[in-house]
């Protein structure tokens, strides 16, 4: 296995649990402000906020949701490469998707533009699908002899 194509899976869960405090550093004093008592309202939900705090409060947590999502897609991928054998062409595009994932956490938790966003969003898909082609072909054109027994 190859621990260079997993480090950018380890940054992003690090990351994704750094969104997670950040969501919460922003949430929990609005709420508090607001008045909004958590245990009042048995099976609340984070959906529930909208329109009882400003938007950009929730903007964190709307990243946060998004780094629960597609990134489920990357993190086979990486496993798949890892266990077939990862290049050089992987590892870049494994950090590009990354770099582009945190890029598009903080502009979505701070400034939140849509085209911007969307942009970053899709860049960072490419490099996502160009991976999950390159885990497919490792994993179709494999030679079962050249696999360890």
């Amino acid at each position: 296995m190859q621990a260079q194509i997993l480090a950018p899976a380890a940054v992003l869960v690090v990351w994704s649990l750094i969104m997670l405090f950040w969501m919460a550093g922003v949430r929990l004093p609005a709420l508090k402000k607001a008045g909004i008592d958590l245990g009042a309202r048995p099976g609340g939900r984070g959906q529930d906020l909208e329109g009882q705090v400003a938007p950009q409060i929730n903007w964190p947590a709307h990243n946060y949701s998004h780094l629960m999502e597609q990134p489920t897609v990357f993190y086979p991928t990486v496993m798949i490469l890892a266990i077939m054998g990862a290049g050089a062409v992987d590892v870049a595009l494994a950090w590009t998707y990354v770099a582009l994932r945190i890029i598009h956490s903080i502009w979505q938790a701070t400034v939140n533009k849509v085209p911007v966003r969307f942009l970053l969003f899709i860049t960072s898909t490419f490099a996502l699908l160009a991976l999950a082609i390159r885990a497919a072909i490792a994993t179709l054109l494999a030679d079962p002899s050249a696999l360890p027994a």
